[in-house]
């Protein structure tokens, strides 16, 4: 008699070798960061020196200010295209949806820098159209106001995302009985639907605070020219001056840009109490209010919107990098593609960041897809108590701004490693754990939507057969989970390749990345180049989204962040 497979059908070691891979890339990092916070203020016997500085608590205000103000302009915006989409019986709303989350994907530093190239009197694109103000005039962006603006623009899609999630769960027979029973549309909103819908702004104001506290690249292109520091260009100031105190300063500062990041948590989470609705009756289908004759008004307002925070910003960029030098109109005769040569074939600074970027991006989408496949099968096959605290490990370092998960790699890594006595730091190697751990949550998602969705009884019936868990790998679950694999190796590879928070604080010479060299780039003055490589990067955006939108029929449901 033939003997039976034994019961449990994962090997033995797949649990522990995950728990270590998440311990490594998650609990080991945030750990030495507490470590030395704690040892910074055990040594200055009270509050460490960086502390009592007035420039901190510039900073302190200026992250608090440029974030709520941010998370403003966010709410107005994601908001009225989250309703928009998900009620009205608007046209195009798959276009619509797919354009407005192009500038979450875009870089900060390019929106940034588009939106410069955009305004002031040296703007191209102005010049061109002979609506730049007179020279000598400042630039408006160089300011608070500048900065929070945005990280409305470039935070609303996350307040969008959280919005359309709820609503498309609204229940549309209490929609109906509301308007049976007399109810005006605005009222049936005020009454049914927002109060509803108020988790997912809850939710999605404090996603936007938090980015915006983390957020590098806006107040790097648009703060330091003014001396207007944030908490992460203060962090990135102090490195960049390096001396006796940097290591212990950069662990308390990291500590208050995640204090302050955690504040925002908890209020979201105490605004929440009260707010668990459960919802019942029919939901999705046809939108609950049909607009009538203001629906092209509508349609014509939000496509002007987006004209204004993505389209317009993007001509200014590539007329930035089509003339010979900042300031000039962009006319038949001044059309210079030099830019572009400079940047593909003559300057190695630019190939070396692009030949970085797209190794660290193909290698960290390559091994976090191995990761996640892992993490995500024993999340769907384990009890709850491993589910919970895989998922809380692995979400941690991606809830957290990246300039405090560089600072924890730095103080990891910064001395050689113990045995090997090999020194990672000033390496792509650092880069490249930083960015595995910054990114694990990003891959999981759509692998855990996938296993979910497979039903165990295809793999039980194959082991049954005598499969042992490689084969039943390689021939019953990767087939299945293919598509979702894809989407996870796409939207990793996408966000390594435009990344500057994490590898601001990692590079060193050598180690330049896409995010890197534009921000090098416009520091030194090359607006020209540096507007060339940005519109190079937002076509490859473009390309990857378009490739991902065209795959999305076979992807499961919750694998691209914007389809709902």
């Amino acid at each position: 008699m033939p003997r039976l497979p034994q019961a449990n059908s994962q090997p033995r070691w797949l649990f522990p070798s995950v728990l270590v891979v998440v311990f490594l890339l998650s609990a080991l990092p945030l750990g030495r960061l507490l470590l030395a916070g704690l040892k910074a203020s055990l040594e200055a016997g009270g509050l460490p020196p960086v502390l009592a500085e007035r420039g901190t608590w510039n900073a302190v205000r200026n992250t608090l200010s440029t974030a709520l103000l941010g998370m403003v302009v966010s709410m107005l915006i994601g908001a009225t295209f989250a309703f928009a989409t998900s009620l009205t019986d608007i046209g195009r709303k798959r276009l619509l949806s797919f354009l407005f989350m192009l500038p979450m994907m875009i870089p900060p530093q390019i929106t940034a820098l588009a939106w410069v190239e955009m305004s002031g009197p040296a703007s191209p694109l102005l010049k061109t159209l002979r609506l730049a103000p007179p020279l000598g005039s400042p630039q408006p962006l160089y300011s608070i106001g500048g900065i929070a603006l945005l990280f409305g623009v470039q935070h609303a899609p996350l307040v969008f995302l959280a919005l359309r999630a709820g609503l498309a769960s609204v229940p549309r027979d209490l929609v109906e009985a509301s308007r049976l029973s007399g109810a005006t549309p605005f009222r049936t909103f005020l009454d049914i639907v927002l109060p509803l819908a108020m988790p997912g702004v809850i939710a999605g104001a404090a996603i936007a605070f938090v980015s915006g506290v983390g957020n590098f690249g806006i107040p790097a292109i648009l703060g330091i020219p003014a001396s207007i520091f944030t908490l992460p260009t203060l962090v990135y100031s102090r490195l960049a001056s390096f001396g006796a105190q940097t290591f212990a300063d950069l662990a308390v500062l990291s500590m208050l840009i995640g204090l302050i990041s955690v504040a925002g948590i908890v209020v979201q989470q105490r605004a929440m109490r009260g707010r668990d609705y459960r919802m019942s009756g029919l939901s999705g289908g046809q939108a609950p209010f049909p607009l009538g004759r203001i629906r092209f008004v509508v349609e014509g307002l939000l496509w002007l919107v987006l004209l204004a925070i993505l389209v317009a910003p993007l001509l200014a960029l590539v007329a930035s990098s089509l003339v010979p030098a900042y300031g000039v109109a962009l006319t038949p005769d001044t059309v210079s593609f030099g830019a572009y040569a400079d940047i593909l074939f003559r300057q190695a600074v630019t190939r070396s960041a692009l030949a970085n970027s797209l190794v660290l991006a193909a290698v960290s989408a390559g091994l976090l897809l191995v990761f996640a496949s892992a993490a995500a099968y024993l999340m769907t096959r384990q009890g709850a108590w491993a589910t919970v605290v895989i998922a809380t490990l692995i979400e941690i370092p991606y809830a957290l701004p990246g300039i405090v998960l560089a600072v924890c790699f730095i103080l990891l890594l910064a001395a050689p490693l113990p045995i090997l006595g090999i020194s990672l730091y000033g390496t792509l190697g650092i880069i490249l754990i930083a960015y595995l751990s910054s990114f694990f949550a990003l891959s999981l998602k759509p692998m855990e939507s996938a296993f979910r969705q497979l039903d165990p009884a295809l793999e039980e019936a194959a082991r049954l057969s005598g499969a042992g868990f490689w084969r039943r790998l390689r021939e019953v679950l990767l087939p299945a989970v293919a598509p979702a694999a894809g989407a996870a190796f796409v939207l990793v590879f996408l966000t390594a390749c435009n990344e500057l928070t994490v590898s601001a604080l990692l590079w060193s010479a050598g180690t330049q990345t896409l995010g890197v060299a534009i921000f090098n780039l416009d520091d030194s003055g090359s607006s020209d180049l540096a507007a060339a490589l940005s519109v190079l990067v937002v076509l490859m955006v473009v390309f990857l989204m378009a490739m991902l939108e065209a795959l999305s029929r076979y992807m499961p449901r919750g694998a691209l962040p914007w389809r709902s």
